[in-house]
C-alpha cells in the first residue's frame, strides 16, 4: 500500500501564489495516474487536477484552468500543484491522489476512480 503525504498549504492573500507538494512512499510503488481533489467547508470533495502516468498529458476543472499547473517527478514519486493568482473561493482542503487502474480520461473528476488519498493540506486565501 501506498501512503500520501501533502505539504505547502498556508494563509495568502487573493492575487498570491502557492506550491504545493505531494510524496508518495511505501513499497510497492508503480507509477500511476495521480491528481488533486479538494473540499472547501460546507461543500463537497471536487477535482482540481490529475496528470497521465507519463506526466504526458494533463486534466483541470475550469475553475482552475490558466491557474493551476500539475507536474510530477516520476523518479522521485512527487507530484506538485503550483497554485497562482489564488481566489478566495479556492480556499480548501486539498488532497493528493493516485487512481485506479485501468485508467481513462472520463474518469479523472471522479472521487471513486480515486484508490488513495493524503491526509490533506489546508489553503486559505483571504480577499
Amino acid at each position: 500500500q501506498v501512503q500520501l503525504e501533502e505539504s505547502g498549504g498556508g494563509l495568502v492573500q487573493a492575487g498570491d501564489s502557492l506550491r504545493l507538494s505531494c510524496g508518495a512512499s511505501g513499497r510497492p510503488f508503480r507509477t500511476v495516474p495521480m491528481g488533486w481533489f479538494r473540499q472547501a467547508p460546507g461543500k463537497e470533495r471536487e477535482f482540481v487536477a490529475g496528470i497521465t502516468s507519463s506526466g504526458g498529458n494533463t486534466y483541470y476543472s475550469d475553475s482552475v484552468k490558466g491557474r493551476f499547473t500539475i507536474s510530477r517527478d516520476i523518479a522521485k514519486k512527487t507530484v506538485h500543484l503550483q497554485m497562482n493568482n489564488l481566489k478566495p473561493e479556492d480556499t480548501a482542503v486539498y488532497y493528493c491522489t493516485t487512481y485506479s487502474l485501468p485508467f481513462s480520461i472520463s474518469r479523472v473528476s471522479d472521487t471513486t476512480a480515486v484508490d488513495n488519498w493524503g491526509q490533506g493540506t489546508q489553503v486559505t486565501v483571504s480577499s
